[in-house]
């Protein structure tokens, strides 16, 4: 049994593989600490289970596991979050998730889980193990032999008749992405996905990747549907998930299952006279997950530099553009929102004041006891002293 921990912070990451490797020691447990390392890992392993983050840098857990679940149909998806709620779990659970976890996350409960999910998989696999071989090994083949036949290549005695059967009528949709030197592995995953969910969608076929920055897709339209239809629906959701520029280009109608390698010669000529769809970062989406993360990991290190990061901006423009967002600098929001959290602990007698700067992000008790003093005109001490709050 695999399981992928896909979570940015490392002691959730490191405190679940632990907790696995001793209740399940013949289970391999692989680590992300992004969608990008989470994807670099599905597409190298046979995953049987993944519990991922909800607020992840790149893009969300949900909005991960959403676009995995065509390629990867069988995993059991477990949602962790630091927020209770209920629009999460609610999306979690309409996604497919199995379950949704709150930090902390209890031993008992994981263990509880992962025996359920494994059990629940054991017997999956005793029922269809065979059948999705077989489908998927035809799945492959079908699609190695279209990507040698868009590719001008010698498909020797493979048939391709079944093709000429299947698709009558089809159209080619060509998408390639401009990142230059990046690496676009996520990007690439992400198309994949979308497009082949948008074919499902509107009709059938599969996508094929034709190379590092470009996907072909086949496709055969359900009657009354229009290949604008799934363009557009293609190009919004493509906007929404990728963040670097891209273009969509498709063949027309065609009936000639021969004439597919000239058509992907004359797209990709195409290509290099279409303008780029341009990735505009919205400002206001970006400063919402800003906050969303803000709110999960506010007692780790939150540098500006760290922040910007996380929602792919300059360090710059993400605190101007914060400070106009929600009318505070992005130190004085992080400061307040820790000082705040920390009131609410000091009236908890079982917590040392150490404890307490730990928990809302400082490590030095008399840093934390000088910020305190300074926003509140009084120290933690005085706080609790005010509030009749003995320590036990």
């Amino acid at each position: 049994m695999n399981i992928l921990v896909a979570d940015d912070e490392s002691i959730i990451r490191e405190g679940v593989k632990r907790t696995i490797e001793n209740a399940y020691p013949g289970y391999g447990v692989f680590l992300a600490a992004s969608t990008e390392e989470a994807v670099k890992i599905l597409g190298g392993q046979h995953i049987d289970i993944v519990l991922t983050d909800i607020i992840m840098p790149g893009m969300t857990g949900l909005e991960f596991m959403r676009i995995s679940k065509r390629k990867h149909p069988a995993i059991k998806w477990v949602v962790i979050s630091a927020h209770s709620e209920f629009a999460y779990a609610q999306e979690a659970v309409r996604l497919g998730a199995r379950d949704y976890l709150l930090k902390p996350i209890g031993k008992p409960k994981l263990i509880e889980l992962i025996e359920s999910l494994t059990g629940e998989i054991r017997r999956e696999n005793l029922q269809s193990k065979e059948s999705v071989k077989l489908k998927s090994s035809l799945k492959y083949l079908r699609e190695a032999v279209f990507l040698r036949l868009a590719a001008g290549l010698d498909t020797g005695n493979l048939d391709i008749q079944s093709f000429v059967e299947d698709f009558p009528d089809y159209y080619l949709v060509f998408v390639q992405m401009d990142a230059g030197n990046k690496s676009v592995h996520l990007e690439h995953f992400i198309v994949e996905n979308v497009l082949s969910e948008m074919i499902e969608t509107h009709g059938q076929g599969f996508v094929v990747s034709y190379d590092r920055q470009s996907l072909l897709g086949l496709v055969a339209l359900s009657e009354g549907i229009r290949i604008e239809t799934l363009l557009d629906a293609l190009k919004s959701h493509l906007k929404h998930y990728l963040k670097v520029p891209f273009q969509i280009l498709n063949s027309g109608l065609h009936h000639d299952f021969k004439s597919v390698p000239q058509t992907v010669t004359r797209l990709r000529q195409a290509s290099a006279a279409v303008e780029y769809d341009s990735i505009k970062v919205s400002g206001d989406k970006s400063i919402e997950v800003a906050l969303q993360y803000i709110k999960a990991h506010y007692s780790e290190d939150l540098s500006l530099e760290r922040m910007a990061s996380v929602v792919f901006l300059n360090p710059v423009y993400f605190s101007q553009l914060f400070k106009q967002k929600t009318g505070q600098g992005y130190k004085e929001y992080v400061t307040g929102l820790r000082l705040d959290q920390a009131k609410q602990l000091l009236c908890n007698p079982l917590l040392k004041l150490a404890e307490i700067a730990e928990r809302v992000g400082y490590q030095d008790v008399r840093h934390f006891t000088q910020v305190f003093r300074k926003k509140f005109m009084q120290t933690p001490t005085e706080y609790r002293q005010e509030h009749n709050v003995t320590v036990v």
